[in-house]
């Protein structure tokens, strides 16, 4: 048998690629290393504008052709980091290798030497995920995320009368409507969105272990603390100040939480729309041109809530990992969190896949109305809880001598079907005030949904 031609081992560079696509803008080994390189070349230019160890301030045009490394950066420059890294057989020092001889092109090379001056590796790999992680968070996944919550509060709002029976414990229930019931989502969603939008974003830059101990021999007379807490600033990262070689990650535990959390509830509507469309609740819209399955024409399965449901169990399991790992690291420093951090953009694309997949689910479903509405009429036996109640107010306002309203819709409901004859005729012959048993004979299934419909028109 002859070898295939090499071959992406994760679907996510293969078949789904596409859906994922935004984030290897930052976090591909490419997207990185276009990172790392900003974070050296901004260090030069903060040390330059300090006039450190006397040299002067770039000009803006220096500047601006030196920002291009980074700004510009393309294949030629991934190639050209891949073969240095293969001498060096370490990342950060190719991209070190890289700068120089960007500056050395620029005839900039009497400043040469401040190419990664005073840093540890973890100064540059902390900013750098922190930046990539940021602006993958905050321009990639939390922008899908929205979609989805906006596509539910769409539904919502467009739904909220749309009254149907509920199953608490798979069992017929008080109702509600369609709108209330996937409109929890997009509130439990919007909450979870904001605390993403406030994650800390941190980076420390104080050396080798974190003591700018190298810097303060170079230049005691500087307050080091000051310039790396302005630097890492002016990047529009927040500032770690006691760390040991690296930045302790109780950010990004915080953040990979947060988005596991999210995926929990994504799951939930995942399988609940699953469940829904099982029940007939919604139609689901065919595709021109799929196939549900191989052998039965009939089916239109439900792939999308299917396929995002495994993905964020998969997501959810890679960030739990993340989260575990990263709030470890041996004394000063190992290497465990390299490793570990190389794998958040597999943990945020199979996330986005599954949002991708939710957000495109929810346009191929329709309501069906009619099945609502026969599922409500087939369960009368639901209004036992409100009759009770009633009953129990009527006894405290001294209209009725009823003992024990409860044990009495029990009685009549508990493991029977009861319908609207049989109720109706049930609450004529209860000893309450006319006017209650009015409200009561009026009461059906279908309007028996509270206060649902304004608590999804007001999501």
């Amino acid at each position: 048998m002859a070898a295939l031609p090499i071959q992406p081992l994760s679907p996510l560079d293969g078949r789904y690629r596409a859906a994922v696509a935004p984030l290897s803008e930052f976090l591909s080994e490419a997207g990185l290393n276009r990172a790392r390189v900003e974070v050296e070349v901004e260090w030069i230019i903060a040390l330059t504008d300090r006039s450190m160890f006397g040299t002067s301030p770039l000009s803006d045009e220096h500047k601006s052709a030196l920002r291009a490394a980074y700004e510009d950066f393309d294949q030629a420059s991934i190639d050209w980091l891949g073969e240095k890294e293969a001498v060096t057989r370490h990342d950060v020092k190719a991209v070190e290798y890289f700068v120089r001889d960007r500056l050395s092109q620029l005839g900039l090379d009497d400043i040469t030497e401040l190419t990664h001056f005073g840093c540890t590796s973890e100064d540059v790999n902390s900013l750098s995920y922190a930046l990539v992680v940021q602006r993958a968070t905050l321009q990639v996944w939390l922008p899908a995320l929205r979609t989805v919550i906006e596509a539910l509060r769409t539904f919502a709002h467009a739904n909220a009368d749309a009254a149907m029976l509920s199953h608490t414990h798979g069992q017929p229930a008080t109702p509600s409507t369609m709108g209330k019931e996937l409109g929890v989502f997009a509130w439990r969603l919007e909450r979870i969105a904001k605390q993403i939008e406030q994650n800390e974003f941190l980076g420390k830059f104080s050396g080798a272990t974190g003591t700018w101990s190298a810097h303060v021999v170079a230049s005691p007379e500087t307050e080091w603390p000051t310039v790396a807490r302005e630097f890492v600033e002016s990047l529009g990262l927040g500032f770690n100040l006691i760390t040991t070689q690296i930045e302790s990650h109780d950010w990004q535990v915080e953040l990979y939480d947060k988005i596991r959390h999210a995926g929990g509830v994504l799951h939930n509507l995942a399988t609940d729309m699953w469940t829904y469309i099982s029940m007939a609740y919604f139609a689901q819209i065919p595709v021109a041109g799929a196939t549900g399955s191989s052998t039965m024409p009939h089916k239109i399965n439900p792939i999308r809530f299917e396929n995002a449901e495994a993905n964020l169990e998969i997501a959810g399991a890679l960030l739990n990992s993340l989260s575990t790992t990263l709030v470890t690291s041996r004394m000063q420093r190992d290497l465990t969190d390299s490793s570990t951090q190389r794998n958040i953009g597999v943990a945020f694309g199979h996330s986005l896949l599954a949002i991708d997949n939710l957000t495109r689910g929810l346009t191929e479903v329709s309501l069906s109305q009619h099945v609502l509405d026969a599922d409500l009429d087939n369960n009368w036996e639901i209004l036992g809880e409100a009759i009770q109640t009633v009953v129990r107010a009527e006894v405290v306002a001294g209209r009725s001598t009823i003992r024990d309203p409860y044990a009495l819709l029990k009685e009549l409901t508990r493991g029977h079907k009861v319908g609207a004859a049989e109720m109706r005729a049930f609450v004529e012959g209860l000893e309450i005030g006319d006017e209650a048993k009015q409200r009561l004979l009026a009461l059906t299934p279908g309007t028996y949904i509270g206060v649902a419909a304004e608590l999804a028109r007001g999501i």
